[in-house]
């Protein structure tokens, strides 16, 4: 197999915990991109996922983050990888009522991006926020 089959390879998304609808143990969230050129999507999170009595898991939180920013990364036209990720979570994420998940690029150069994320409460009110690394693939 050559070089450039591998990464493709690599990058299929078959079977991803967070976006696909073929995993059956996954979240299955569905992003679509706004007219800002966002990511977003809704997500209901269900007590199976609670790592505390109705709080929901802070890595979960963190995946769902993350998923926001690699799906604008993809949607950009850019094979990019996570290099590194920050989150600052600011409120309990509980279970139960639905959350708004938006990923958008801040910045690109030829050798890395840079974007943020966001998790909502349906009022508007920021939960959490993300920022990472994608590193291009070469």
């Amino acid at each position: 197999m050559n070089d450039q089959k591998t990464k493709t390879a690599t990058l299929k998304a078959d079977n991803c915990f967070a976006c696909s609808p073929d995993n059956p143990r996954g979240l299955r969230l569905e992003f679509q991109q706004s007219e800002d050129g966002a990511m977003i999507a809704e997500w209901i999170p269900g007590a199976d996922l609670e790592g505390y009595r109705g709080i929901i898991h802070r890595g979960l939180v963190s995946t769902v983050l993350d998923e926001a920013m690699a799906k604008v990364v993809a949607a950009s036209g850019c094979g990019a990888l996570t290099a590194e990720l920050r989150v600052r979570f600011r409120e309990q994420v509980t279970s139960g009522p639905s959350v708004l998940i938006k990923g958008w690029i801040e910045s690109r150069s030829r050798r890395m991006l840079r974007t943020e994320a966001s998790l909502a409460a349906p009022d508007g009110k920021e939960l959490a926020h993300a920022w990472a690394t994608f590193l291009p693939m070469k």
